[in-house]
């Protein structure tokens, strides 16, 4: 199912924010000393949104995306324990992983919250990756955006689609120099802000403290994760993590968060036997390793990582070698230890894919539905065995998931061939539309769009046609508000 990752580019990006919600209650900002934000808070403007899902299929057009069902489902839960402590609320946020091994994460307009593979393989506990996502939901939060917008206009720069535009210079692989590029003239500016942007991270960083601690998380995770920040500059002679260049770490950020973290304790301590966060690290650091998955045993290992991640990880990398039978007499094992895990039964689902066990793959993925209906990994690696065994059926369980997995484009591809297989090709044109629109091919998507039209109008199919000209005037709002990049 999963396959092999290109090779990683540079991502450089902004945190930029918008107003997604009201911030936390007065008496919580205040005592935190957090600006109050109360009077003048909104929900997100639909042309907030708009802005943040173009940007999106921009960046997924320029970058390689980290395609990993079981990581994504992670991240997203991960992101759902934070959201209700963070003072947000109306969010519609989507998560895009990146197939990139530097250490970065950033949240933009739109909800979108963006995390690199790189971010997992660098921190070895789950709590240091929670830190930076309630840093960045911090930014979204205090309304970060918004108001360097309001400023920004006072020295007449830029409107918000050119400043997107400029962070897709920079994630598309440009580092430095994509920066400068996309700053331009604006070098004046950015000095001016400099103190400004500081005093944004330190609010992010105070109030993403917080929200770690109600969420039962540890606030000295954040700490130790910038000091690692730190050594990781000082080892590679003064050149930061990409994180740093859009946010950056002095020491006295360090402190204040240090001083703020002691003050603070999980609200409901977690449970600490529970691997899961182990187990999708095993995945990410085979992603940034794939040349060499030694390299990733290593890196567990001296890491002092849990031995169930050790030993799945074991199971993935004899995957990869072609020992199927050992790797999923492993994972079967794994599964018996630890029963309440659903990573092991759906990694065994994929191996089983992977090897061309078509019929393994699809009784292994409806065992586990029976016990847990749309879990959303074990679904997609149904309907995509499927595909080889009953077109009709890969079609009903894709349409679904694609149904509650709108802004997913690989779920899309997957649909478009379940349509074509199905002898739904109308539909199938329909699908290949969304996958484009979604990855930022939008003028292709257009001309798709028309061709599922002539399909649907030859075969009588009214329902395609209606779907097809709602979807058409949707995605022709999406081209005027993808031309402001």
């Amino acid at each position: 199912m999963l396959r092999k990752p290109r090779t990683c580019l540079t991502t450089a990006t902004m945190a930029l924010t918008l107003t997604l919600a009201a911030p936390l209650p007065v008496n919580a900002t205040e005592d935190y000393g957090l600006p109050n934000l109360t009077g003048s808070s909104q929900a997100i403007t639909g042309e907030e949104f708009r802005l943040g899902r173009a940007w999106l299929r921009q960046f997924r057009a320029r970058t390689p995306a980290w395609q990993d069902p079981l990581a994504q489902e992670y991240v997203e839960s991960l992101v759902s324990r934070l959201l209700p402590h963070s003072g947000l609320t109306d969010t519609s946020t989507v998560v895009a992983l990146v197939d990139n091994r530097a250490l970065n994460a950033f949240a933009v307009p739109g909800g979108v919250i963006g995390v690199n593979a790189g971010l997992f393989a660098f921190a070895s506990e789950e709590d240091a990756v929670a830190s930076v996502l309630a840093h960045e939901l911090g930014h979204l939060s205090q309304r970060h955006y918004s108001r360097g917008q309001a400023r920004a206009e006072q020295t007449q720069l830029p409107a918000m689609a050119a400043m997107l535009a400029g962070m897709l210079i920079a994630a598309s692989g440009g580092g430095d120099a994509g920066i400068a590029a996309a700053m331009g003239s604006q070098a004046a500016f950015v000095q001016d802000q400099l103190a400004y942007s500081r005093r944004f991270e330190q609010e992010a960083d105070r109030l993403g403290l917080l929200t770690m601690a109600q969420a039962g998380f540890d606030p000295d995770a954040m700490v130790r994760m910038f000091r690692a920040m730190q050594r990781q500059v000082s080892l590679q002679g003064g050149n930061p993590p990409e994180f740093l260049l859009t946010h950056p770490l002095t020491e006295s950020r360090i402190s204040d968060a240090e001083s703020r973290a002691s003050q603070l304790a999980p609200r409901r301590p977690r449970e600490e036997d529970d691997p899961s966060y182990h187990l999708v690290r095993a995945r990410a650091l085979l992603a940034v390793n794939q040349r060499d998955p030694q390299q990733a045993a290593t890196r567990l290992a001296q890491d002092d990582a849990p031995a169930v991640a050790r030993r799945y990880l074991d199971a993935l990398i004899a995957a990869r070698q072609g020992q199927t039978d050992s790797a999923l007499s492993q994972l079967d094992r794994l599964a018996q230890e630890l029963p309440d895990l659903a990573i092991m039964p759906v990694s065994a689902a994929e191996v089983a894919f992977d090897a061309g066990r078509y019929d393994e793959a699809i009784e292994r993925s409806r065992r586990l539905l029976r016990l847990m209906p749309g879990h959303m990994p074990a679904t997609r690696i149904l309907g995509e065995a499927l595909l080889q065994r009953d077109p009709n059926e890969a079609y009903r369980v894709l349409s679904e998931l694609a149904n509650r997995r709108p802004e997913d484009p690989q779920v899309f591809t997957l649909l478009a061939e379940a349509a074509g297989r199905s002898g739904r090709e109308a539909w199938g044109h329909l699908a290949r539309a969304e996958q484009m629109q979604l990855t930022g091919d939008i003028q292709r998507a257009i001309r798709q769009l028309d061709v599922a039209r002539q399909v649907a109008e030859r075969s009588g199919d009214t329902n395609a046609l209606a779907r097809i000209e709602q979807r058409r005037e949707d995605f022709v709002g999406y081209r005027e508000t993808m031309e402001k990049f």
